[in-house]
């Protein structure tokens, strides 16, 4: 490590009987962890040096001390701002700075300074013409070295005035050891065949193994903060009683994804400008054809108590693939299958955590492509105080409990809510979500019971992940911009489960 200096630490040891690595500094003008460092790379090839561990302890100034060297004691300034005439005791603790107090004090025992009360007010003045500032005097050997001739009463004095403070320092003395020479040998560091057989080992030195050194970090994977969090969500869900829903397919027809939820054809949601279309295959044919007469039929002219859009539907327009929007299209194929599945309907609990895709303009909270997480509960006689209820106790076991409810608007679900959530990183309220109760004009033509009621939420992953992590920009979570340094590093999430 240092070849230089451990040959003239070997070189220094041939003729001394013993040295201190500080003298040893000293002397080749050579930082003190250098000296050691030599020490450590001596030491590793065999017993060429002993080394007894020594302890100095050192007087050193404070940055106070250092200031009464160069500007004087606090008492000798109190000394310094009393004018001939005198001055009242609140001016001259004014005058006196930060210190004036402990410097009265010190002056008032000196006997340097006096009170005059035979005025009124009382006057402080001088007692004497001319003071020996010998706390400064003092502080100044300190400084050149000379700290080790003070008296051991002083030094605790000024050690209670934090005008010092006392070092130690370790340093090892050495002595020629049992193997002592001038030069050292390289240690080999590896057995091979040839050493064996040519029975040469046993005429070489071999470096000692460090079972205390850490052993280089294994090249492994890392989950990324989504996937988390992701964990997170999809345990609180399961601990609630929700089943997971089967969201595979990407590709969706625009029926399931609109029409089925009783989304308008002529929607703005449903143009180009909000939603990514398939090419090829750009249409699907497959259809429950009496679901879909149902759906055709309340969209044209109503039922079920509505009034319907009172618009031509299409089959053209609802047989457009595109990539979903939104996983409400898996939650329709669920509902649809559990109203006409054998033994009829029974309450159910579903959840989905997955990819959808949107038209959006990138920002700090908005992407193209992310998750959603959809919760989904039909049962008889459900009401918005459940769908409020329920938002609490699952944001909660999210860790968040600042929560803020808007009403909003969506084609299928009456009422509705935004959901706000607040991000302290970001110093605002955030929407996280959006909830409501499905309308009956989506779940009677599935063939849902009239008394049963469904309500759900979806909010995205990407904003709570931002929120437990810190994060501010959604590009630095998702995207090119990632720092793969974050995804390592990142803690594990642990969510404040209630």
């Amino acid at each position: 490590m240092h070849p230089d200096l451990t040959e003239r630490i070997l070189q220094h040891l041939e003729t001394a009987e013993q040295a201190d690595t500080l003298d040893l500094a000293a002397r080749f003008g050579e930082d003190h962890q250098k000296i050691v460092g030599a020490l450590k790379s001596i030491q590793a090839h065999g017993e060429l040096l002993t080394a007894e561990v020594a302890t100095h302890k050192t007087l050193g100034l404070t940055d106070e001390g250092s200031s009464v060297v160069e500007h004087g004691s606090h008492e000798a300034l109190v000394y310094a701002a009393i004018p001939p005439e005198g001055i009242a005791q609140a001016a001259l603790m004014a005058a006196g700075g930060a210190n004036a107090k402990v410097g009265f004090s010190k002056a008032m025992s000196h006997g340097w300074i006096l009170v005059d009360k035979t005025v009124s007010p009382p006057l402080v003045r001088r007692k004497v013409d001319t003071i020996t500032d010998g706390v400064r005097e003092q502080l100044q050997q300190v400084a050149a070295g000379k700290g080790a001739a003070l008296p051991a009463k002083e030094v605790a004095d000024f050690k209670k005035r934090k005008l010092l403070q006392e070092t130690t320092t370790k340093s090892f003395v050495l002595r020629r050891g049992p193997e002592f020479a001038t030069t050292l040998t390289k240690l080999e560091t590896d057995l091979t065949v040839e050493m064996l057989s040519s029975g040469l080992w046993e005429q070489l030195k071999f470096k000692s193994y460090n079972f205390d050194a850490l052993g280089a970090p294994p090249t492994r994977g890392h989950l990324h903060p989504l996937l988390k969090v992701r964990t997170e969500f999809r345990q609180i869900f399961l601990e609630m009683g929700f089943s997971e829903m089967p969201t595979n397919n990407y590709v969706e027809s625009s029926f399931w994804n609109f029409d089925a939820l009783y989304q308008p054809q002529q929607h703005p949601a449903r143009d180009a400008h909000d939603t990514f279309f398939v090419n090829n295959p750009a249409r699907s044919h497959k259809f429950p054809q009496d679901y879909l007469e149902r759906v055709r039929k309340v969209h044209s002219v109503g039922g079920y108590g509505s009034k319907g859009y009172g618009y031509n539907w299409k089959l053209e327009e609802a047989q457009k693939n595109l990539l979903r929007t939104h996983t409400t299209a898996v939650s329709a194929r669920m509902l649809y299958k559990l109203a006409n599945q054998d033994g009829g309907f029974r309450p159910a609990k579903y959840f989905s955590i997955d990819k959808v895709f949107r038209n959006e303009t990138l920002d700090a909270t908005h992407l193209a492509e992310f998750h959603q997480v959809e919760g989904v509960i039909a049962d008889v006689g459900l009401t918005l105080g459940d769908l409020i209820g329920t938002l609490y106790e699952f944001f909660r076991k999210l860790g968040i409990t600042q929560l803020e409810f808007k009403p909003a608007y969506n084609p299928y679900t009456e009422p509705s809510m935004e959901i706000f959530c607040y991000h302290p990183g970001l110093a605002k309220w955030i929407e996280v979500g959006n909830s409501g109760v499905f309308r009956p004009e989506m779940l009677l033509p599935m063939g849902l019971p009239e008394n049963v009621n469904v309500i759900a939420w979806g909010l995205s992953l990407e904003r709570p992940t931002m929120i437990k992590y810190g994060i501010n920009n959604i590009r630095d979570l998702v995207g090119p911009k990632v720092d793969l340094k974050m995804v390592e590093e990142g803690p594990i999430c642990r969510l404040d489960h209630a």
